[in-house]
């Protein structure tokens, strides 16, 4: 039911590209919430630096923007920011945010509309936190949007600038971007489609345009399936942490318990797949795109790979079929 997918597989040097529907080998496409890791190894390099320390409080490097309806940015680590264990309500939870951001009528009166930074914070922080933190794991997009916050809080520039200087220049990655508010994906591209509905029924609708400040540094990265290879390749192998900071970005926790096999640590998921292998990596879903991108411990074999649709297929069959063939 996918219109399409493009994917790129990486095994001891030798590549493959392979494709379904109207896509392209070299597509860009948008890559959802694998910004969350260009975020924390940005994090983790100024932690190396001595710039900042994971233990840090959010309310040290954002006073006063965390709080209200029990929030409490001084009890809040950096570290529970990029592990997802701060208790802070996820944005795209909200009701309301969810009809003007995800529902057809309010997606495409709203599609061009700019987000700041703090306004997608307060939609989150009109809610109560859903633990105290620390306590236990719950993905929220809103604690990368606090992260990119803090990299800009910390060097005085654009988290956009800081991965583009730090990650994307040094490893020659010609197809990744954030594009801030830009709404046009680069070419070559497919189209991206969703149905705009909860349940996934009624039409596909073009969604290929739209602001990405929706998202800001949780999820408005664009990128192909040959730079996130290359990427996860790259801080698997240690080219873009140092050691400590790598082990710091491995520590994971538990998440769902009807998945004991997925951990997460900072920005990096750990998947212990049913064949015994272990890969590393991170999922995202923006409208109109899925995206999964998984490397081996020792960066020797890669897969990356995007469905140009957001209602329906199995990423999970695809992974398996590349690193548990039978």
């Amino acid at each position: 039911g996918v219109p399409g997918a493009t994917a790129r597989a990486v095994d001891g040097g030798r590549a493959w590209n392979g494709t379904a529907g109207r896509r392209g080998a070299h597509d860009h496409y948008r890559a959802g919430s694998l910004t969350k890791t260009f975020v924390a190894t940005v994090l983790l390099q100024l932690e190396a630096e001595g710039r900042l320390g994971l233990d840090d409080t959010v309310d040290h490097w954002l006073p006063g923007l965390v709080e209200g309806n029990g929030n409490d940015g001084t009890k809040i680590t950096l570290r529970q920011l990029l592990n997802h264990t701060s208790g802070i309500f996820n944005i795209t939870a909200d009701k309301d945010f969810q009809r003007k951001v995800f529902a057809k009528d309010g997606f495409l009166k709203h599609r061009y509309d700019t987000w700041t930074p703090t306004e997608l914070v307060r939609v989150a922080t009109r809610h109560k936190p859903d633990f105290a933190p620390g306590a236990k794991w719950a993905y929220s997009n809103t604690n990368f949007v606090l992260a990119g916050m803090v990299v800009e809080r910390v060097t005085g520039r654009p988290y956009a600038e800081e991965i583009r200087d730090r990650i994307i220049n040094p490893l020659h990655l010609k197809a990744t971007s954030l594009p801030g508010t830009d709404p046009a994906v680069p070419r070559p591209a497919s189209r991206a489609y969703s149905k705009l509905t909860a349940d996934g029924s009624g039409t596909p609708v073009d969604v290929t345009e739209l602001n990405p400040s929706i998202a800001g540094a949780a999820g408005e990265i664009i990128s192909d399936s040959k730079d996130l290879n290359t990427f996860y390749t790259a801080l698997l192998r240690g080219e873009l942490l140092p050691a400590r900071q790598l082990k710091e970005m491995k520590t994971t926790v538990p998440t769902d318990p009807d998945s004991p096999g997925t951990r997460y640590g900072l920005a990096l998921m750990r998947e212990d797949l049913p064949c015994g292998r272990t890969v590393w990596g991170h999922s995202g879903g923006i409208h109109g795109s899925s995206t999964l991108a998984l490397t081996t411990a020792d960066g020797e074999h890669a897969l990356a790979f995007n469905f140009n649709g957001d209602w329906t297929g199995d990423m999970t069959k695809v992974a398996l079929a590349e690193f548990c063939p039978k």
